[in-house]
């Protein structure tokens, strides 16, 4: 079987988390190995590089290179790896996040980002997932989501008009790559969002 990469997007509160562990069973119910990640993360230096990201003070620049430096571990390790074997790869976010995050929220050069993920997710072909699972959530429902829910990081405590350009940003990616995204209308039950999810991935051919 061929590998899938499945990437799940949006920010704080839209619910990716509870779906992408669901999704995974569901792909396991059908016999597929799954590769369960995240980003920043997956890997032991990228662990470490996204306590430093989502903890640390820093400009937007250093974090764009932090992230892109965690993502090439990730990939190299671990995403190329899974899916030359046949795995289904599930990340908790992948580069659209770098854009909406860095590029959107903070307003750092989107070119550079762009050319930051030519050197990073390059090679034979750029790498990017086969399907692009979008929580689009008003950024007033996901605070009010998160305002018990944990002790924020910087970027969770960040105001909505932060969260406001981070949307802004999940926009203009899907608006550019739209054959790769599923917008997912996050502002609905746990139930109503999941049928949304597995419709998209049904309608990619990716589950029957």
């Amino acid at each position: 079987m061929n590998g899938i990469f499945i990437s799940f997007e949006g920010i704080d509160g839209a619910g990716k988390s509870t779906h992408i562990e669901a999704l995974s069973e569901a792909f396991k119910a059908q016999g597929r190995a799954v590769t369960l990640s995240r980003e920043p993360g997956g890997t032991p230096l990228a662990e470490r590089l996204r306590a430093m990201v989502l903890n640390d003070a820093m400009d937007a620049m250093t974090e764009a290179l932090l992230v892109f430096a965690a993502r090439r571990d990730h990939i190299v390790q671990v995403i190329r790896p899974a899916l030359a074997r046949g795995d289904v790869v599930l990340c908790d976010r992948f580069t659209d996040a770098t854009f909406a995050y860095q590029g959107g929220g903070r307003g750092f050069d989107w070119g550079v980002l762009e050319v930051l993920e030519q050197w990073v997710q390059g090679g034979d072909s750029l790498l990017q997932p086969d399907m692009t699972i979008w929580f689009d959530l008003p950024p007033a429902v996901a605070a009010a989501r998160l305002a018990s829910a944990r002790v924020p990081d910087k970027f969770e405590a960040q105001p909505s008009v932060f969260f406001e350009k981070v949307a802004s940003g999940y926009a203009r990616r899907c608006g550019a790559d739209a054959v790769r995204f599923a917008r997912i209308d996050a502002d609905q039950t746990p139930a109503a969002v999941w049928a949304q999810v597995i419709a998209a991935v049904r309608d990619k051919g990716y589950l029957p």
